[in-house]
């Protein structure tokens, strides 16, 4: 299974995180940050403040992807680095 990572440092505009693949993917975040209120928001790339789910400082989640499906991220405030890990299925 190939594996696809990266850190990505974060802005208040909601940016793609994880491209789409042909296969799906099973992705592991981590909001690198340790500071207290330092929120990292994921979801799909209509996300807002409001619709989104968040991960708090230090947090990991993982997230299964479909093929075709993508992953979108902003953070609250900016410049917070989300690291990811996807383990492409073959």
């Amino acid at each position: 299974m190939p594996l696809y990572t990266n850190n990505v440092t974060l802005g208040t505009a909601v940016q793609m995180v994880v491209p789409p693949r042909s296969m799906g993917q099973e992705v592991h975040l981590h909001n690198m940050t340790k500071s207290s209120n330092e929120y990292i928001h994921i979801g799909p790339s209509n996300i807002n403040l409001t619709n989104s789910v968040h991960m708090d400082p230090g947090e990991s989640m993982v997230i299964t992807l479909g093929p075709g499906d993508d992953l979108y991220a902003f953070s609250d405030p900016s410049g917070i680095e989300l690291g990811i890990l996807a383990v492409i299925q073959d």
